[in-house]
């Protein structure tokens, strides 16, 4: 029988594969700006490959990529008609995938975000986020996900609104925060002090996602581990955010050569700023060994990243079989077999 979630995160670490949302702008199937996953119509043979690729990097959960499709999302670019077949097709290409896994089903996650129309001072809004949260969650009752992963939440209070409509359908939740460089929610409640209350509404996994590199999301884990008893969840962004520029929404980049079309690196220069795997995985490590249940990777993440991160945490993916082995390397290798002019010119080439 396949585990629950919860069932998984009593054994150990579980693995989600996040990313999509850049990777698939990257594989050129998904138009950065409006970033709507209109790939589940459009391109599903190309989603489900990428659902594979980080199943097969480690992933214990495929994740539905319907990041960015809310009704308000598809209502910018003119699809609203495309938003139940989209969420839906996103689903059922996730359980596909999930089903390939070869030594026990993935989980498969129903995804809900932030709407970027919540305002705590207009309480229509809120109504219109709960009406969209409502309708996403409800399709995700009924293609039968495992849990619901709400994730990116910059207020409390929408976080909050989403794990309520996930508990009106009955299912398990997972709640993570995006945290802004003002290193406090929207709201003006601490990142603690949010997952402290979700998980104190009943939320399974509480934590942080997207926006920060790990050296800048890492204190802030630290603190949601210290405040909350139940399974804390981190999922950082690949890149080498500090402590100045806390987020990748202003990362600089001063070795450019070139003018940028766009006022940041961000979303589509911010290539040389990325984190190389072994620093991944020593983030991994200390996330670990702070009490970290739930691990993961996001925005700019690839498959080999997530399989690096997998690997530190004590878990063999199914890929791993690739993991980088330099032995038979012709100029770095150490098999006995290797031609030895080439070894001693390892210094010079």
């Amino acid at each position: 029988m396949k585990r629950s979630l919860e069932q998984r995160l009593q054994d150990g670490p579980v693995i989600c594969g996040e990313g999509y949302l850049f990777e698939l702008e990257r594989r050129g199937y998904l138009q950065a700006g409006s970033f709507v996953p209109e790939v589940a119509i459009e391109n599903p043979e190309a989603l489900k490959q990428t659902y594979r690729d980080y199943m097969k990097a480690g992933s214990d959960v495929v994740l539905a990529f319907t990041y960015n499709a809310h009704r308000e999302k598809m209502r910018i670019i003119g699809k609203e008609d495309l938003l139940e077949p989209l969420n839906r097709n996103a689903i059922r290409l996730a359980k596909e995938v999930a089903k390939e896994h070869p030594t026990e089903e993935a989980l498969v996650a129903g995804n809900v975000s932030n709407t970027n129309i919540f305002d705590p001072d207009d309480p229509a809004s809120k109504e219109k986020v709960r009406t969209m949260f409502a309708e996403m969650i409800k399709w995700c009752k009924e293609e039968d996900v495992d849990f619901v992963n709400g994730e990116t939440f910059y207020y409390y209070e929408e976080a909050k609104i989403a794990l309520e409509e996930i508990q009106k359908q009955d299912l398990p939740a997972v709640i993570t925060f995006g945290l802004m460089g003002e290193n406090i929610l929207r709201d003006g409640y601490t990142v603690e002090e949010g997952c402290r209350l979700l998980e104190e509404q009943g939320a399974l996994v509480v934590g942080m996602n997207c926006f920060r590199g790990p050296a800048t999301m890492q204190p802030y884990v630290e603190k949601i581990r210290e405040t909350c008893e139940g399974f804390v969840g981190a999922l950082p962004i690949p890149y080498r955010t500090t402590e100045e520029h806390p987020t990748f929404f202003n990362l600089p980049d001063g070795g450019c050569s070139c003018s940028l079309p766009t006022e940041t690196t961000f979303p589509t220069s911010l290539d040389p700023l990325y984190c190389n795997r072994y620093e991944l995985a020593s983030w991994a490590k200390d996330a670990l060994n702070t009490g970290v249940n739930y691990f993961g990777l996001c925005c700019g993440a690839s498959p080999s990243m997530l399989r690096e991160v997998a690997e530190t945490v004590g878990r063999e993916a199914i890929n791993s079989t690739y993991s980088p082995d330099m032995e038979k390397h012709f100029l770095f290798g150490t098999d006995d077999t290797l031609k030895g002019h080439n070894l001693t010119y390892r210094t010079k080439a």
